[in-house]
């Protein structure tokens, strides 16, 4: 009888013994593979991070050109343009770090030039660092950039500043811009003023600060103020001030701005005004349909010859990933007494990766 029981402590013993050396194992193997699994994560992440940072470049092609047709009484005037060209690299070194060069290829303002003419639209260098985005170089302005993005639909009509002259969408200098939150960023920029179709002439510089807004998501709202100083004795300073807001969804678009100008063509008193005001619905297919509202005025009529009110509808279709075609119909009405209302048909096409 003892021997049995002594039998069955040292069967308990071992069969503990046993259980207690496989726990052990469990737990070096469950530690084993939570390592390895770390390892892998960290493998993975190290190699993601890698990929972000390696150096890259893409080339920058964009093409506007269309067809239209302008009616003035009895007359048809047709023909095909070809509105601007975007020909540029962008080289991302990584860090935040990038540079990038455009030549816009146009057409002189002056009638009687039928040649095109190419001009240094970017030669910049930008640096990102968290919420901090520094611009060097011939950049874009801020004056209008953001309007323009959130229109759209630059190749068929720029945004209102652009269209109007009241400012040049890109010159010479720096810029700085920082997001304080998911909801407020603020901007500042001082440039040559002259534009990047001319060389820098006068002394002064182009100022401008600008605060945009993102109460809710899709709604923004934009205030900018800027001061093109004359550098010239007997030349007024332009004074340029303008109020954005709009909202986007998947579904639809709208947005309004209003823009004042002071001295333009530093003159005292020559000053001008204007709204716009847009929406477009997205169809489906690639399919969009887009409408546009412009009122432009200075004050004492002093520019009637200019002021004018212009109306556009039309539709957009996407053909692809790179091709857009935007049939659309526009209305011009002139302020000036005796002038005729113009009215144009247009077919504008897209290009660009």
């Amino acid at each position: 009888m003892k021997f049995i029981l002594a039998s069955l402590v040292a069967c308990i013993g071992i069969t503990a013994q046993a259980q207690d050396t496989q726990s052990v194992e469990i737990v070096k193997t469950e530690a084993a593979q939570t390592v390895e699994q770390a390892q892998t994560v960290e493998s993975a992440h190290t190699v993601e991070t890698n990929k972000k940072e390696q150096p890259k470049g893409k080339a920058i092609v964009q093409i506007f050109a269309n067809f239209n047709a302008q009616f003035e009484g009895d007359k048809i005037n047709c023909g095909f343009e070809l509105d601007r060209s975007y020909i540029g690299y962008e080289y991302n070194f990584g860090k935040g770090l990038s540079v990038k060069g455009v030549l816009d290829i146009g057409k002189s303002s002056d009638v009687t030039d039928y040649h095109r003419i190419v001009y240094i639209k970017n030669a910049m260098l930008s640096w990102k660092k968290g919420g901090l985005t520094l611009n060097g170089g011939l950049i874009s302005t801020t004056q209008f950039n953001f309007q323009e993005k959130f229109w759209g639909y630059r190749y068929v009509m720029k945004s209102f500043q652009d269209e109007y002259k009241f400012g040049s969408s890109a010159d010479l200098g720096i810029s700085a811009s920082y997001k304080f939150a998911d909801w407020i960023s603020a901007d500042a920029i001082i440039v040559n003023g002259e534009g990047y179709k001319k060389i820098q002439k006068g002394t002064g510089f182009n100022y401008g600060l600008g605060v945009t807004l993102t109460p809710v998501k899709g709604l923004q709202m934009r205030l900018y103020g800027g001061l093109n100083q004359s550098g010239e004795d007997g030349k007024e300073d332009i004074v340029n001030m303008a109020g954005f807001i709009g909202y986007k969804n998947e579904k639809f678009t709208i947005g309004a701005e209003y823009n004042h100008m002071l001295n333009a063509g530093n003159k005292k008193g020559n000053d001008q005004f204007g709204y716009s005001i847009f929406a477009s619905v997205n169809l489906p297919k690639q399919i969009s349909l887009y409408a546009r509202w412009d009122d432009l005025y200075s004050k004492d009529n002093w520019n009637i010859s200019k002021d004018k009110q212009a109306a556009i509808l039309g539709a957009e279709f996407k053909l692809g990933k790179y091709v857009k075609l935007a049939p659309n119909f526009r209305m011009d009405i002139p302020k000036a007494e005796g002038e005729n209302i113009g009215y144009a048909a247009y077919v504008n096409c897209y290009f660009g990766f």
